[in-house]
């Protein structure tokens, strides 16, 4: 347990600082698809030796699972990764990520269109809480003060994208190891991202300045090294550790920790706080998205996950 809780929280810092981190590289020039495209490159790069080891003998799994891996790999990793980067380039980081994090209630939605796996009245309850304080938290009653609806859309999108993660995630019956299923989004998000940037539909500038945030600016190479290495790989391997020892249930409530990471972050690196009212909103989706969870609990997930 303790071990299990150390890798947990590490993860979720370790993702958490993603956004404040790529969030200054957009005022030196880079871009958001350039940003996620040397995350994930990197962080394929790292992840490559454990992934190759732990897929000795194992390659025809890959094979069997190709679609489930293409689909982790272009909506799960670059389409989420992607859609929140162009959210955090217009809204505060810690409001971006509150927004994605309703993906729990996408999940619930998707299984009970997909797999007839209808909700508990908790479940609901939980949804209808973590709605009211999206509500809150883009302040769509705000007179002057509303959010940028584009970044809205981005972060929205990228919950869709952290929705398909969690469902694919799911497939504990797949067959692919953890790290392998890790490298290989990686490596297809790399590949997706790379192959859209060179036809010209998706921008990849590359800014060469320091990069400035709070009370420093730094070469452009630090933040591109801590997305890669921090935020992707390090994020990953210690997420799966963690996931392990304390089970996916437990795992995933650890995981809301990322939330406070990305606010502390932000206030530490871009000096972002939200308001009051934005607080309030936000605590209420934390809320709801537990109480969406502790649904969970009456059904069995897993059982109903064979397909995609």
């Amino acid at each position: 347990m303790r071990t299990g809780l150390t890798f947990a929280i590490t993860s979720a810092f370790c993702f958490g600082l993603a956004g404040a981190t790529a969030a200054a590289m957009f005022g030196s020039g880079w871009s958001a698809g350039a940003a996620v495209a040397v995350r994930v490159a990197i962080g394929a790069i790292v992840l490559a030796g454990p992934a190759l080891i732990a897929l000795r003998g194992r390659w025809g799994v890959v094979r069997r699972q190709a679609r489930l891996l293409l689909a982790y790999g272009v909506v799960a990793v670059a389409g989420a990764q992607l859609c929140y980067f162009y959210a955090v380039s217009y809204l505060p980081v810690g409001v971006a990520l509150l927004i994605e994090y309703t993906s729990p209630v996408g999940v619930v939605v998707w299984m009970w269109m997909r797999h007839q796996q209808r909700p508990s009245r908790l479940t609901l309850a939980g949804g209808a809480v973590a709605i009211g304080g999206l509500t809150l938290l883009i302040d769509a009653f705000g007179s002057g003060g509303s959010l940028d609806l584009r970044g809205v859309a981005w972060a929205l999108a990228a919950m869709v994208g952290a929705t398909v993660y969690f469902v694919i995630s799911g497939h504990g019956d797949s067959g692919v190891p953890p790290v392998a299923l890790a490298w290989f989004g990686l490596s297809i998000a790399a590949v997706t991202i790379g192959t859209v940037g060179v036809t010209g539909a998706l921008p990849l500038d590359v800014g060469t300045a320091d990069v400035s945030y709070r009370h420093v600016s730094v070469p452009w190479i630090v933040p591109v090294l801590a997305l890669g290495v921090i935020t992707a790989a390090l994020a990953y391997l210690t997420g799966i550790a963690g996931v392990r020892r304390l089970g996916a249930r437990l795992a995933s409530f650890v995981g809301l920790t990322e939330v406070v990471a990305a606010v502390l972050f932000a206030w530490l690196l871009l000096a972002q706080l939200p308001s009051a009212v934005q607080v309030v909103g936000g605590g209420l989706v934390l809320v709801g998205v537990v109480v969406v969870k502790l649904g969970e609990s009456t059904v069995a997930p897993e059982a109903a996950l064979p397909t995609v």
